[in-house]
């Protein structure tokens, strides 16, 4: 079915305006409108441009706004736009633009870079932001451009139609969620595997974060293992982290897909706060992506320096897992067998660990096949 997106820009009705917004004005199918408002400032008309791009194009021709929090990072952005450095692979366009320069409100569908900007107290991560209406997926942005991007920088989506999730799984991400993928840098493989559950916790403590500003009880987001977010018992999230080893360290891109506002097929963020409240409270993106990054770069800092089992404390409290019984299926001879395991944490290196009925301790590992964890495990018996 062909897919349709929305840029709503209002741009001043002039020939240097005209100009410096050409890229959007080649699109395929773009749709102009004049609307004959004054503003009380310049009392020129403006133009209310609306990018409806077809299927075809819109996945040929992309559009990145970039954002800095301080001069430093609208330098750095200023860099990448006038060098062309933001690529996608195969024949897509990739045009970009700096938002300080652009002089124009955007609608309220659009995210509001400067509320973004105004909440973020971050020293390193989120600093330089990419926004885009719709991309293939903001984890190709990242990824596919590493090198020529600062660590902790920050690609968001408001809309992706070729996200990937585990085992390459793929997924169409529509309006109302916060997508957003960024840059990490580690040195020490060994620990790599255990970002993930890093940023889970993240979430979930910038969801408590945003929930005592306002007064409002908690929402019970629950981490599933290894990289989903669960609420009542519904998927709300999820967590995807790819790295690559180049002059020994791992580029990691770390791309985060939580429903905010979808209220179907299941539930979302906002619905169930309003149950809860009996308040027409309304989340914003902007608010849960720089409260996220506020708490991220706390959680990993104490990562780096004092390690994961710093945080397991925090993990056990907000995972689904503990105390949890598993069935494990192996093969014995010519025959199925079932054992049953009881889950009791995480091990060293990141799998879950649990006890059998043997009371012999064992790690828990993914068979790779199964699209639920939990129903293709491994068993791996500790010394």
């Amino acid at each position: 079915m062909p897919f349709t997106s929305f840029l709503r820009l209002l741009v001043p009705l002039s020939a240097s305006s005209l100009q410096n917004h050409s890229h959007l004005l080649q699109s395929a199918s773009l749709q102009i409108f004049c609307i004959h408002k004054l503003t009380a400032a310049s009392k020129r008309p403006f133009l209310l441009s609306v990018l409806a791009t077809s299927e075809m194009d819109s996945q040929s021709h992309h559009h990145l706004i970039l954002a800095g929090k301080s001069s430093a990072e609208v330098e750095l952005a200023k860099t990448l736009k006038s060098n062309n450095n933001i690529k996608l692979t195969g024949d897509a366009t990739v045009y970009t633009y700096i938002y300080s320069e652009m002089g124009i409100p955007f609608s309220e569908e659009s995210f509001h870079m400067e509320s973004y900007m105004n909440s973020l107290s971050t020293k390193h991560f989120g600093r330089l932001l990419m926004w885009s209406p719709r991309l293939p997926s903001t984890h190709d942005i990242v990824s596919q451009n590493f090198g020529e991007l600062p660590i902790g920088a920050v690609c968001l989506a408001d809309v992706q139609y070729k996200g990937r999730g585990r085992s390459k799984n793929p997924w169409e991400s529509p309006l109302g969620c916060l997508l957003f993928s960024f840059t990490i840098q580690m040195e020490e493989g060994r620990i790599v595997p255990l970002l993930q559950y890093v940023i889970s916790l993240a979430i979930t403590e910038a969801m408590n974060d945003l929930c005592d500003i306002e007064g409002f009880p908690h929402l019970d987001i629950k981490i599933k293992w290894p990289n989903d977010l669960y609420l009542n018992g519904l998927k709300v999230g999820g967590i995807l982290c790819t790295s690559t080893y180049k002059s020994k360290k791992f580029n990691v891109s770390a791309g985060v897909g939580l429903n905010v506002d979808n209220k179907k097929p299941t539930t979302c963020l906002s619905e169930v706060l309003q149950q809860l409240t009996s308040v027409p409270y309304k989340l914003r993106r902007e608010d849960i992506l720089a409260a996220f990054f506020n708490n991220f770069e706390k959680l990993y800092d104490i990562f780096l320096n004092q390690g994961f089992e710093s945080l397991k404390g925090l993990y056990y409290k907000t995972w689904l897992h503990s105390g949890q019984k598993v069935v494990i299926q192996e093969k014995s001879e010519d025959r199925l067998v079932e054992n049953v395991v009881t889950i009791q944490g995480l091990s060293s290196s990141g799998y879950l660990l649990a006890v059998g009925e043997d009371c012999q301790m064992y790690e828990l590992h993914p068979d790779g096949n199964s699209f639920d964890f939990f129903k293709g495990l491994v068993r791996r018996k500790l010394n």
